[in-house]
């Protein structure tokens, strides 16, 4: 985003990209116009200013409403029009990805039934590990499909958008155990290890679009290329992914991409599943070594605290998913990354590091989503320090971002410098909103601390904005959840005892996204651990608004209770 200003930082145009040329005339336009009529631009920048300053604040709702079931229902007779039934996503072109829609939909289907929401998941999930937006040879999604099919990307690969996939992806692993889930979680995080983490332990932002000036050169491939380095496996790969002699995209080159199952090839090659498999396989790595003779896009180093957050929420779940212990190590080290690197001692974040320089003070997103990722590794590991330093975090952002008046939180902190609006951010996009988060969060905090303050905190700002929710749920998505948490996550499934680890990750295999989960190998102070430690024994204890069933020492036990 381009943006002019006056001195004082008010601003009076705007766009986006601006070619040299274009850009140029903009500035002798502007800079001529405040020669000869400066109060011309002032009045412009006055009333832009005024509109910035009114557009993105939220109001306390002083009409306090019962959450009810049936706006689960209402979400989704106002969403289900909206989606591509046929190639998954929204309907239309460009096609976002948008994975906090996709966790909402998971949780959404238990509760209405509708076949097609699980049949939709299916068809998404399946559609853009199949695109040319996933890179099968060395793992990784692009930011978005310029059509409808997820056929082209715009090559640029981020990495909050992986970071968010692997959620998704791992989610969808558990509720089906599909093999292709987890081969696009093995090769996404393969990726970011060998190309996007720096020595030090944190998660770059992204790799350009282009190489050579030209977009997509590095992942696209022309005919009689393929057909050199592959030999007599030229013909299958040409039927597998649509290679064309003239390119079935710019320059004569060819994208990747897949139209049908296995199966098809299967049968027409004649060949098992295992062999298509391997076959598969031996030609990815044959092109992934043929690549890396290539000119690579460039690399934008710099490190993010609220994307490597969203990064260790992703290994958290890909770890529950699967049991991968490389994906729970790295969680920690990039965890103990932001906090050796970003951290104040009175617990500011700042948003950046790059070069041994961490100095831009955090903004709300980067507390978010840090929190929650603290409060996912806590989930995985039993070490209540992550917890507890959730905490901190929220108390410190309660201080320096939150807005008594309207229940909110702004997206700046009251120590930064002023500018000519301080908003707040509650739509969700493709990051969803740090408001939105914040509310988990304080949902979650209230119940491993038993706070309830924090719980009415975030029915307070549920409430303010749950008739957008209500009518336009695509980009209210991690509001919804929230509408479901607060509707459903009664359930607290408490392990504690010497094999709490091993029952934990017996457990954590299943999609249960409104149970808390809580486990200690030892006594812990933790308000739901209280007086439920016995030696020698390890149980499980699961509860439904504080009141707790017999324990039970088996995770099959356990869930048949939940269940």
């Amino acid at each position: 985003m381009n943006v002019l200003c006056l001195p004082d930082g008010k601003p009076f145009f705007a766009g986006t990209y601006f070619p040299k040329d274009k850009w140029i005339n903009a500035l002798l336009y502007f800079a001529d116009i405040y020669k000869k009529e400066p109060q011309k631009i002032i009045d412009q920048a006055t009333r832009i200013t005024k509109g910035l300053q009114e557009i993105d604040l939220i109001s306390l709702n002083q009409n306090e409403r019962t959450i009810d079931k049936r706006y689960l229902e209402i979400i989704w007779e106002n969403w289900k029009d909206k989606l591509d039934y046929d190639f998954g996503g929204r309907k239309g072109a460009p096609k976002f990805m948008m994975p906090n829609t996709l966790e909402f939909l998971y949780r959404l289907q238990q509760h209405i039934a509708d076949d097609s929401i699980s049949a939709y998941l299916k068809t998404t999930l399946k559609k853009m590990a199949f695109g040319g937006l996933y890179d099968v040879i060395g793992g990784g999604f692009a930011r978005y499909s310029v059509d409808a099919f997820w056929k082209v990307p715009h090559f640029e690969k981020m990495l909050y958008d992986n970071a968010q996939l692997l959620t998704v992806y791992a989610h969808g692993y558990q509720l089906t155990k599909r093999p292709m889930y987890k081969s696009v979680i093995e090769k996404t995080i393969g990726w970011i290890d060998r190309e996007m983490t720096d020595k030090k332990g944190g998660i770059y932002a992204s790799l350009d679009a282009d190489s050579e000036g030209v977009e997509g050169k590095f992942y696209c491939w022309h005919y009689d290329e393929l057909k050199e380095i592959l030999g007599t496996d030229f013909d299958f790969i040409k039927d597998l992914y649509n290679i064309e002699k003239e390119g079935n995209f710019e320059h004569g080159m060819n994208v990747l991409f897949r139209t049908n199952d296995h199966e098809y090839f299967m049968e027409k090659y004649g060949i098992t599943n295992e062999i298509f498999q391997e076959k598969l396989n031996t030609i990815h790595q044959l092109l992934f070594e043929k690549r890396k003779a290539k000119i690579r896009p460039n690399l934008d180093d710099k490190i993010l605290t609220e994307w490597n957050a969203l990064f260790i929420k992703g290994l958290a779940d890909c770890y529950q998913a699967i049991g991968d212990e490389n994906y729970l190590n790295k969680a920690i080290s990039i965890t103990e990354f932001i906090l050796q690197h970003c951290k104040q001692d009175d617990y500011r974040l700042n948003r950046n590091y790059k070069n041994g320089i961490s100095n831009i003070n955090a903004f709300l997103p980067d507390y978010a989503y840090f929190m929650d990722s603290l409060m996912a590794l806590y989930s995985i590991t039993m070490n209540e320090q992550y917890l507890n330093e959730a905490l901190h975090f929220m108390e410190y952002a309660i201080a320096h971002f939150y807005d008594k008046t309207s229940g909110m939180f702004y997206f700046t902190s009251d120590i930064d410098e002023k500018l000519v609006a301080r908003s707040m951010e509650s739509s969700d996009n493709v990051i969803p909103s740090s408001n939105s988060a914040m509310a988990k969060n304080l949902l979650l905090l209230s119940k491993f601390f038993d706070m309830p303050e924090y719980e009415k905190m975030a029915s307070t700002m549920l409430n303010n904005v749950l008739d957008d929710v209500l009518k336009n749920p695509p980009f209210y998505s991690n509001w919804a959840i929230l509408l479901d948490m607060n509707l459903y996550q009664q359930t607290e499934l408490i392990i504690i005892g010497k094999d709490a680890r091993q029952l934990l990750q017996q457990i954590s295999r299943n999609y249960l996204p409104n149970v808390l989960i809580a486990a200690s190998e030892t006594r812990s102070e933790l308000p739901l651990f209280k007086d439920r430690f016995v030696k020698e024994k390890t149980l499980i204890y699961v509860c439904k608004n504080k009141a707790c069933l017999l324990p039970v020492e088996s995770v099959e036990e356990a869930m048949k209770l939940i269940k």
